[in-house]
């Protein structure tokens, strides 16, 4: 390439931290998401993309209500983007193989309900790298808790993150739909858009005082003055679908604990009003805790998986509402 043929202009002007920056709100749809992602301020965030539609000098979003949507330009910008983060990542993993990514190990602990996903992302990253040895901690959301407050595991996929957590570093990179299930001959299993408030006739099968998963749903409920009646409370998801199953009551639970039986099964879902309940997934580890290449590489790897997932939550999704159409 001769040199007058080199983009100049964009060099000169426009950084990778722009780009990385740009294509993080595009993926994730929000300014604020791509800000906690990247862990920078919203105002950094904003004044990156500034700079970048300046140095381009064409807008690169229009606001359509509170989400962010790239303009023409920015749509072929992005694109771009992922094409040359891509190769970058690449990079990244060759050079992390020649400093010794090919052999090490991997602890990772996850929350009960991560189970459902987390053995198909260990064997997505054992096909990439057969050589290292993984091993899976999986437990309640306290002891994955006392685990990272101990240092035990490389890294933690938990969902919700309290606000207790100090130091700790935060990676949001999958989406962890909340939904209300039911037996599939429960009476309201044809109906759409059914009224939060008749809920609160129904009986409730819950996770046990703690959960994330009843935390989201009791505040859910609150901000909407309904008092659900609980009916039992159990320990494990396993055996509230096998409650739900039976018809012993409605159940909120994530998405991810019918991927096995999809919507095929024996367990239907609730067009309640207000659900899902939109949550993340998180890796988190202690901020002063140095990754090993090993560590580092899958962390990378989870948060690029992210589409994989995002598309089986999202198939799953429209399969059971083609169910109720």
């Amino acid at each position: 390439m001769l040199k007058s043929e080199l983009p100049e202009h964009l060099i000169r002007h426009a950084t990778l931290r722009q780009l990385q920056v740009f294509e993080a709100i595009v993926r994730l749809g929000s300014f604020t998401r791509a800000a906690e992602e990247l862990h920078l301020t919203q105002p950094t965030v904003s004044i990156q993309i500034k700079k970048l539609s300046t140095a381009l000098g064409l807008p690169l979003f229009e606001h359509v209500g509170r989400r962010a949507e790239p303009t023409e330009v920015g749509l072929l910008l992005y694109d771009t983007c992922r094409e040359m983060l891509g190769a970058l990542t690449n990079l990244e993993m060759k050079l992390a193989e020649l400093h010794g990514l090919q052999r090490g190990r991997l602890q990772l602990a996850v929350i009960t309900t991560a189970q459902y996903f987390a053995p198909s992302l260990l064997g997505q990253f054992a096909r990439r790298y057969p050589e290292i040895e993984l091993a899976l901690e999986v437990s309640n959301f306290d002891r994955v808790l006392d685990r990272l407050a101990n240092n035990l595991d490389d890294l933690y996929i938990i969902g919700h993150v309290p606000e207790r957590l100090r130091d700790v570093a935060i990676y949001p990179f999958a989406p962890n739909p909340l939904v209300v299930m039911a037996s599939r001959d429960h009476p309201l299993v044809r109906r759409r858009q059914i009224p939060l408030q008749e809920l609160e006739k129904e009986t409730f099968l819950m996770r046990e005082p703690g959960s994330g998963i009843r935390e989201a749903t009791l505040r859910l409920f609150e901000a909407h003055g309904i008092s659900p009646r609980v009916r039992m409370e159990l320990g494990s998801n396993e055996a509230i679908k096998q409650a739900v199953i039976g018809g012993l009551g409605v159940a909120v639970l994530s998405l991810h604990t019918l991927s096995a039986e999809g919507a095929e099964g024996p367990v239907a879902l609730l067009d309640v009003q207000h659900f899902p309940i939109h949550r993340q997934w998180h890796i988190v580890h202690p901020k002063k805790k140095v990754l090993s290449v090993v560590a580092r590489a899958f962390l990378d790897f989870a948060i690029q998986d992210e589409a994989r997932l995002r598309a089986q939550i999202d198939g799953m999704l429209a399969a059971f509402k083609a169910q109720t159409d």
